[in-house]
C-alpha cells in the first residue's frame, strides 16, 4: 500500500481547526490531510507498511474522537498526533522488539529496509549497519526508544516530544541522552543518528 497522499501545507492554526470542527465535523479532515503521511512514515519505519495504515487511521479516529479535549493554547497538533500514534505502537513493542532482534540476527527484516537510509548512503554499509542498529534500538527501554526515534525519525523538536509523551522537557531531554549513550556504545561508533542535532527548546 502507498500510504496516504503527500502533507498538505498549513494555511491557519490546528487548534482553530481542531475548534471548527465541534461544529463541521468534516473539517477535521484538514488535519489528515496535513499530518497523515507524517505518521504513516514514522508508524511504517517502526512497524512496517500494513501496520502503519492501522496505525494512521486508528490515530486519526481516535484523535477525532477526543478532539473536544483538544489543548486550544497548542496551534500545531503534530505532536499531539504523534502521542496518539505512540501509544498505538508502544501496545504492538512486543511485535517492534521482536522485528529488532530478528533483524539484529539475521541482518534481514522487511519493517526495516528502508532504516538507515538518510544517514548511510552506501547501501552494504547501509545493510550491514541495520543488524547492530535494530540490536541496540531493541535494547533500549521502551520510553528511551520512543523518544529517540520521535527525535531522529520524526524530528520533532524536544518541547513537542514533551507534549505528544506527555513528560517534562528534562526528561525527554534526560531519556534522550541516556538513549544515544546506549546506541553509541552498542555501535562503537557516532552515527548521525544519534548525533546531538535536534532543536533544544
Amino acid at each position: 500500500m502507498s500510504g496516504p497522499p503527500p502533507s498538505t501545507p498549513r494555511t491557519e492554526d490546528d487548534a482553530e481547526v481542531v475548534a471548527q470542527s465541534l461544529e463541521q465535523p468534516e473539517l477535521f479532515a484538514r488535519l489528515y490531510d496535513r499530518y497523515a503521511p507524517d505518521i504513516h512514515r514514522y508508524a511504517a519505519r517502526r512497524l512496517g507498511d500494513g501496520a502503519a495504515d492501522d496505525i494512521t487511521s486508528d490515530t486519526f479516529l481516535i484523535a477525532f474522537r477526543i478532539r473536544s479535549r483538544y489543548d486550544r493554547t497548542r496551534p500545531n497538533a503534530r505532536p499531539w498526533l504523534y502521542g496518539i500514534a505512540g501509544n498505538l505502537i508502544g501496545k504492538q513493542r512486543r511485535a517492534e522488539v521482536r522485528a529488532l532482534k530478528a533483524l539484529a540476527r539475521t541482518g534481514h527484516d522487511a519493517v526495516t529496509e528502508s532504516w538507515g537510509a538518510s544517514w548511510v548512503e552506501d547501501t552494504d554499509s547501509r545493510i550491514a549497519a541495520q543488524g547492530p542498529l535494530a540490536g541496540a534500538l531493541a535494547a533500549l527501554s521502551a520510553g528511551d526508544r520512543h523518544v529517540l526515534l520521535l527525535v531522529a525519525w520524526a524530528e520533532l523538536t524536544y518541547q513537542e516530544v514533551a507534549e505528544a509523551l506527555g513528560i517534562p522537557v528534562g526528561t525527554v531531554r534526560s531519556r534522550l541522552n541516556r538513549a544515544r549513550r546506549k546506541v553509541r556504545t552498542a555501535l562503537g561508533a557516532d552515527p548521525a543518528f544519534v548525533s546531538d542535532t535536534a532543536e533544544v527548546a
